[in-house]
């Protein structure tokens, strides 16, 4: 059961946003600028706070970014990594999977890589709490659907 003083404390939320924004490139254009100013918040301290936190990326790589708006018009937000199609894409230097994965195999990627991609990915807020092994089978598991191929050595 919530104490008072969590109940008190607790803000009204207005929505949960969710975008794809790459990386130091948050612009008060869209689809920041639209998507933010629906729910009336502050585009500048968004771009802001967005851009410092995620200038350790290369730029133009999608980081998913989920903003929490409050009825006082104020707002937190928390930004995940790169997808794991994304991160797949870049270490098998493809464009798109496989249209028939399973049938045609598109590339190939070593094992160390999907360890790579897993270490990065432990870092997500959802994925904190899973080990390293569950996390490389997800990886596995998502290049198999992009006809990918998992080898030991190339």
């Amino acid at each position: 059961m919530a104490t008072l003083k969590d109940v008190v404390a607790r803000r009204p939320i207005t929505a949960t946003i969710r975008l794809t924004v790459p990386a130091g490139g948050a612009r008060p254009a869209p689809p920041v600028g639209p998507a933010l100013g629906q729910y009336r918040l502050n585009l500048m301290a968004f771009c802001k706070d967005f851009n410092a936190r995620t200038q350790k990326y290369k730029p133009d790589t999608p980081m998913a970014v989920t903003i929490t708006a409050y009825k006082d018009n104020t707002f937190e937000f928390t930004v995940k990594s790169p997808s794991v199609t994304w991160f797949l894409k870049k270490a098998a230097g493809i464009e798109s999977g496989s249209s028939r994965p399973g049938h045609v195999v598109v590339s190939s990627i070593t094992l160390r890589h999907v360890y790579e991609i897993a270490k990065v990915k432990q870092s997500d807020p959802f994925c904190q709490h899973m080990s390293i092994e569950a996390i490389c089978k997800s990886i596995i598991g998502t290049a198999n659907s992009m006809g990918i191929q998992v080898v030991k050595d190339l």
